[in-house]
């Protein structure tokens, strides 16, 4: 959480096209990348690999869109009830989003979570099902070589109670995105 922390110091304050251009580097490099992610994909949690692809461009859409939402971070001016009033909403990042994600589509629950959270300029810290640990690595690849600053995507591997544990009990997280079961017999 630390380096999520000290990043999001700085990348609150990154503009919207910003954000954007760094979302739109990740997309441009996972396209790059298409055939491999989606064979990772197969590999790790056996889906069929025209599945997988179809995934992969699922993943790589999520991106896309929120790459065209970070410009358009508005907030709204609403009616007031008085004539000397006025009532704006300024939309701001949170701070630090964590976020677990599953197995069944490694890539996409990635993207649909990250996106967001750094168009609007929060940090994440990102816990992948054990079961596609590479799925996870190889998009975390694709946010680094896109120059994303140190700090702004996280990705941590290991037991889910003790990383869950951490995620909701650290007062520095601001949402938690899940998605997954529980398995009562563990």
């Amino acid at each position: 959480m630390t380096s999520a922390r000290t990043a999001f110091k700085t990348w609150k304050k990154t503009t919207g096209n910003e954000r954007s251009n760094y979302l739109e580097k990740v997309v441009h490099l996972m396209r790059e990348k298409m055939t491999q992610l989606a064979e990772t994909i197969t590999k790790e949690n056996g889906k069929p690999l025209k599945q997988a692809t179809n995934e992969v461009n699922s993943a790589i859409n999520y991106l896309k869109w929120y790459a065209e939402e970070a410009k358009r971070i508005y907030g709204d001016t609403i009616p007031a009830s008085h004539l000397d009033k006025h009532l704006m909403v300024i939309r701001q990042p949170v701070g630090i989003c964590a976020a677990i994600t599953p197995w069944t589509f490694p890539m996409s629950m990635i993207t649909r979570k990250i996106a967001p959270a750094i168009a609007a300029g929060c940090t994440v810290v990102l816990k992948p099902a054990l079961e596609t640990p590479l799925s996870a690595i190889m998009v975390f690849e694709c946010f680094h070589k896109a120059g994303l600053p140190k700090g702004v995507v996280n990705l941590v591997i290991g037991p889910a109670e003790e990383i869950g544990q951490e995620m909701t009990s650290n007062h520095d997280v601001r949402k938690i995105s899940f998605i997954g079961i529980r398995d009562t017999q563990l």
